[in-house]
């Protein structure tokens, strides 16, 4: 009960919120107050069996099961006897962590990366999108079923010209790389991460640095892909090599590239359409899983991109 409260009733204070109900702590009891009594319960239930048999509780973890559950449509009606809230389907063990989807978009993003060779992940930041994939990476390279992994972004600076960077080649374009180190630490132990790159079994490169290489039984992932150009999406498409695979990953309305140049991701988009064996997948606002201003920043952007456009053609 302890652990399903948190800390100064952290647990529960996040369940009232986002739910929506008060929730009465008496003793080794919890009385639910609200019109979605019903639904909260469950979730409570729930959390207490991830707590039975031997899972942590995190306030990630209450943020994925609610979002599941208000995106699931089993067809029971009120009153019908049903699972206590069953968590998600969906488990990427990796060797320090297992990463559960927390979104429906999540939740087939996984599932098309398990069963495709070459999968599109493509929305607004906070996401998960590269997360997720660095996790079903991580775990296809345990399992032995990819004998490398490759992550690589485009070297583009965001909005700004930083000019000579001082020292080696590793050195200058690790700052760009920063987030896929992030995400690997989250599933690799450190001296085993360590020791993987400097094997090769792990490599984190600049897309500049995949031309004329083919990529055999190994994870791919391409990061940022809205900063790569037409060209670059060509050239890296064309690396899968046998028993790899690949994963890419972008935010259209974050292109960085040049003015006048064409993002690689929204050419791939139109002409990978309908490619069997080819799968894409989508992200909007409801789907970010960081601090939950950052869904409200990109609706309120979006929504004045749409303003804007409307001037635009009013214009016109």
């Amino acid at each position: 009960m302890i652990d399903m409260v948190g800390p100064n009733g952290a647990h529960l204070a996040q369940i009232e919120q986002l739910m929506g109900v008060q929730i009465v702590h008496r003793g080794n009891a919890l009385v639910v107050h609200g019109e979605a009594a019903g639904e909260a319960e469950r979730v409570l239930g729930a959390l207490y069996a991830r707590l039975e048999a031997g899972k942590d509780v995190t306030m990630g973890v209450i943020d994925g099961l609610i979002r599941l559950r208000s995106g699931s449509e089993d067809g029971a009606r009120d009153g019908d006897q049903k699972e206590m809230f069953p968590g998600p389907a969906l488990e990427i063990r990796t060797r320090k962590k297992t990463m559960e989807p927390r979104t429906e978009a999540q939740k087939a993003y996984t599932q098309a990366l398990l069963d495709n060779e070459l999968t599109f992940g493509i929305g607004p930041a906070g996401t998960g999108k590269t997360y997720v994939a660095v996790a079903v990476a991580v775990s296809k390279f345990i399992t032995g079923e990819v004998d490398r992994i490759i992550l690589t972004r485009p070297a583009v600076e965001a909005g700004e010209k930083l000019g000579f960077l001082p020292g080696t080649q590793d050195e200058k374009v690790d700052p760009y790389m920063q987030p896929l180190y992030d995400a690997l630490n989250d599933f690799l132990p450190g001296k085993q991460l360590a020791k993987l790159r400097e094997e090769k079994r792990v490599e984190i490169a600049p897309l500049a640095f995949m031309r004329g290489r083919t990529l055999s039984n190994a994870f791919v992932i391409l990061d940022e892909a809205q900063n790569a150009t037409t060209m670059q999406m060509k050239m890296f498409l064309t690396r899968l090599g046998q028993g790899s695979r690949m994963a890419i990953t972008g935010d259209r309305s974050q292109v960085d590239l040049p003015r006048g140049v064409q993002s690689g991701l929204r050419d791939a988009e139109q002409i990978l359409a309908g490619v069997e064996g080819i799968s894409f997948n989508y992200f909007d606002a409801t789907d970010v899983v960081r601090h939950p201003l950052v869904a409200k920043i990109i609706t309120a952007y979006d929504a004045e991109d749409t303003r804007r456009e409307a001037r635009r053609a009013e214009r016109e």
